[in-house]
């Protein structure tokens, strides 16, 4: 099972998981949409990848994305090593911050990279457009649909 493990603030993130997801329906293997906020210890065991997406907040993950990571960091610790992942992170102008802070944690976990990451900038850099509901772009999207398709055609073949 692929896991697209995800949380949305203002749509930008979620659309990008559903593209995943879309791009992930292909295969013969099961995915699982799972917003960050139900994801459990027990949804990560099952699942054989990951991918990761979620927005860009202050330099950083959001807080959601975070307390998914609190929640499961320690249950998860040793059990999971060598399975596959991939990001995508919704940024306004940037994205490593939030990238990075990811790496960080799944580098505990010593979860395999199998894509480059994937950061989309929509460009918000003022209060009133960072706060705004998102509509991205059919290319943006299309990144996203490809990355599912890698992720679980990749699965699927036992590639990783």
């Amino acid at each position: 099972m692929l896991a697209i493990i995800w949380h949305s603030r203002t749509g930008a993130a979620q659309a990008m998981a559903e593209a995943a997801a879309q791009g992930a329906a292909g295969a013969a293997i099961a995915v699982r949409l799972l917003r960050a906020e139900a994801a459990t210890p027990e949804d990560c065991l099952a699942a054989q990848g990951f991918l990761f997406i979620c927005p860009e907040n202050l330099g950083g993950l959001t807080g959601e994305m975070k307390a998914f990571f609190d929640r499961c960091y320690y249950p998860l610790l040793g059990r999971l090593e060598g399975r596959a992942y991939a990001s995508a992170i919704a940024a306004g102008t940037a994205g490593q911050g939030a990238q990075a802070q990811l790496d960080r944690f799944v580098t505990g976990w010593r979860l395999r990279r199998v894509a480059p990451p994937c950061i989309i900038l929509t460009g918000a850099d003022r209060p009133d457009s960072i706060l705004a509901a998102k509509t991205l772009p059919h290319i943006a999207l299309q990144k996203c649909r490809e990355l599912g398709q890698l992720l679980s055609n990749g699965l699927e073949m036992g590639a990783f």
